[in-house]
């Protein structure tokens, strides 16, 4: 039988996120395993403006946005965790996404992420890149990526 003591659900309180939650509680339930939801705050928030060395931030400060994100995350834990059944843990970090999962995924040992997809192709996955794709090029462990239902299959 597979050991699933720890799964991870990276959210970006996005409805496909939300989508992909039912999964992770259901992982969760069946196995008596643990729940952490991760939040990543992505530093690419913060433009600098090119005035030389003297170059000052546009927008809100870090602490403030993470003040906020960790706001919206008890809002979203009140809403889709609270009859969860299962031991949730909930985090709000700040970095690139993709590297701030694969850190958490090692550093709490995780045993499967489970992950929405927002399927993007050509142009748009090239610019924007994907966190899920490389959620599982560098993942130390089983990941599940999940599509929304409405998604329309198109052969690449």
């Amino acid at each position: 039988m597979i050991k699933m003591a720890k799964i991870l659900y990276p959210t970006d309180f996005s409805e496909l996120s939300t989508y992909a939650l039912r999964y992770a509680l259901s992982f969760a339930h069946a196995y008596q395993a643990k729940l952490h939801c991760l939040h990543v705050v992505d530093e690419a928030y913060q433009y600098w403006t090119a005035m030389g060395p003297n170059s000052v931030p546009v927008g809100p400060a870090t602490e403030d946005i993470l003040q906020s994100a960790r706001k919206e995350m008890d809002s979203f834990a009140a809403e889709h965790l609270q009859d969860a059944e299962v031991e949730v843990i909930i985090d709000v970090v700040l970095g690139r996404p993709f590297m701030e999962i694969i850190q958490y995924a090692r550093k709490q040992c995780i045993d499967l992420i489970v992950l929405a997809t927002h399927g993007r192709t050509g142009l748009t996955h090239v610019l924007l890149g994907s966190v899920a794709e490389r959620v599982v090029r560098k993942s130390p462990c089983p990941v599940l990526t999940i599509r929304h239902p409405q998604h329309e299959f198109i052969m690449p």
